[in-house]
């Protein structure tokens, strides 16, 4: 079974906007914006034979905000961009009661049987409070970005730090041993 790196997004990949204290996504491509560091964090990780996969929610597709081909054009464009070749994508709004939008960990888990990924031997990044629930209820060890949103936050076990680039070195530092 391989290893991954689970990436949320927005926020861990590109810019995400911020309002009344809570992030939200581009709505084309004219808005992303790579983050500092996150193509020599996915160089490095891809260096160390991790598989990258994106999980990320994006209900406004659900609410009718954006369309499915704009989501699906923002993940195309960062998959060339970056060398990224998997993305998971949950189009659901909290009322669906679906199993793939995170803070359930559906996406993790389909990876995982699809792509034979070891979980316990597996990390995600993400944001929100979101992310870090379904990374942790998938037996990843977490590395929670936190850009203080007017949001809870996540429980424990996670490691916080400033960015992905930030991570990545952590993990790759770290390897053979138990980070969470």
């Amino acid at each position: 079974m391989k290893r991954a790196v689970f990436l949320d997004r927005d926020g861990v990949i590109n810019k995400a906007s911020i309002s009344h204290g809570i992030p939200v996504p581009p709505n084309n491509l004219e808005e992303v914006v790579i983050l500092a560091g996150v193509k020599e964090a996915i160089k490095m990780l891809d260096e160390n034979n991790f598989d990258i996969v994106v999980v990320t929610n994006q209900p406004d597709v659900a609410r009718g905000r954006v369309s499915k081909e704009s989501v699906e054009a923002i993940n195309s464009s960062l998959g060339k961009k970056l060398g990224i070749k998997y993305f998971l994508v949950c189009y659901h709004d909290d009322l669906d009661g679906c199993d793939c939008r995170k803070p359930k960990p559906g996406l993790l888990l389909n990876a995982a049987r699809n792509l034979d990924i070891d979980l316990n031997k597996s990390f995600l990044v993400g944001d929100r409070w979101r992310d870090i629930n379904a990374g942790q209820t998938a037996g990843c060890a977490c590395f929670f970005i936190d850009y203080k949103y007017r949001e809870k936050s996540p429980d424990l076990p996670f490691i916080k730090v400033s960015s992905l680039l930030e991570a990545v070195q952590i993990i790759l530092e770290n390897l053979d041993d138990v980070l969470v």
